[in-house]
């Protein structure tokens, strides 16, 4: 889906994208081969000819970071195909929704294993750096107003800058609203039944039974919890990616 994207582009808005799309020029390699385009100047389709140069250099690179700063934050969720091997689904546990509430838990799936830090254990500035900067792309519910504000306060320049799928506003634009275990449920994505009705409330209270007893299977079920957010997102991504990509691309290109 990147490369049919054009959004990207200086002075390129959806309108103008999709007219592209309607004209047969569906990838960027279409828009390079034509001589000239109708409503763009022969300097200006000049200038977006070596921009399109440019993010084809990047791309071929896998230079994530170059489209998470040049993509709309709307449209990060185009990447979700074209950096799937490097894509990361990650969650936080707190003791509160402060934003000075410290992190207790941190869950990141690379879509083959499973990464859980506990504060006070392995939840460290380094270790966080050390896996998240292996990501060519991120993937949270909720996580652009929590998650990353959060672990960028606490733990100051871990975060890679590479595209960011926050999947709680796509899913909002296919008419999907309210928490994760809600949304997960109409799509018909199960969780573990020791954690299917467990809410954040529920981790605060096996944090703090972890924290004041040393109670292991606390804090066991709290990384489980964690884990099956984290695991979910990745199944949720691939639902979102199918939907919103038939909505904004399949039903514009011509038959």
């Amino acid at each position: 889906m990147l490369r049919n994207s054009f959004v990207f582009l200086p002075g390129i808005g959806p309108q103008r994208e999709r007219s592209f799309w309607a004209k047969g020029i569906i990838e960027w390699g279409h828009f390079l081969e034509e001589p000239e385009i109708g409503g763009i100047s022969e300097g200006r389709k000049s200038f977006l000819d070596c921009e399109l140069k440019s993010a084809e250099e990047r791309y071929h690179k896998s230079d994530s970071s170059y489209f998470g700063q040049k993509l709309p934050s709307r449209e990060q969720w185009r990447c979700l195909s074209d950096f799937s091997g490097s894509t990361i689904y990650l969650d936080i546990e707190t003791t509160g929704v402060s934003p000075r509430s410290p992190i207790t838990v941190v869950g990141i799936y690379d879509g083959r294993a499973m990464h859980t830090l506990v504060s006070g254990q392995n939840l460290t500035r380094a270790n966080l750096a050390g896996i998240l900067g292996r990501a060519k792309m991120i993937v949270t519910f909720n996580g652009a107003s929590f998650d990353i504000p959060m672990i960028e306060s606490q733990y100051p320049g871990s975060v890679p800058k590479v595209p960011h799928a926050d999947l709680r506003y796509p899913l909002r634009r296919l008419g999907y609203t309210g928490g994760l275990k809600r949304i997960e449920r109409e799509l018909g994505i199960e969780r573990d039944r020791r954690v299917e009705y467990m809410t954040g409330e529920d981790a605060v209270y096996l944090w703090r039974l972890w924290e004041k007893n040393g109670n292991g299977n606390a804090l066991g079920l709290l990384k489980e919890y964690n884990a099956e957010d984290c695991r979910n997102l990745k199944s949720l991504a691939s639902s979102v990616y199918v939907a919103l990509k038939k909505r904004t691309f399949d039903t514009a290109i011509p038959s």
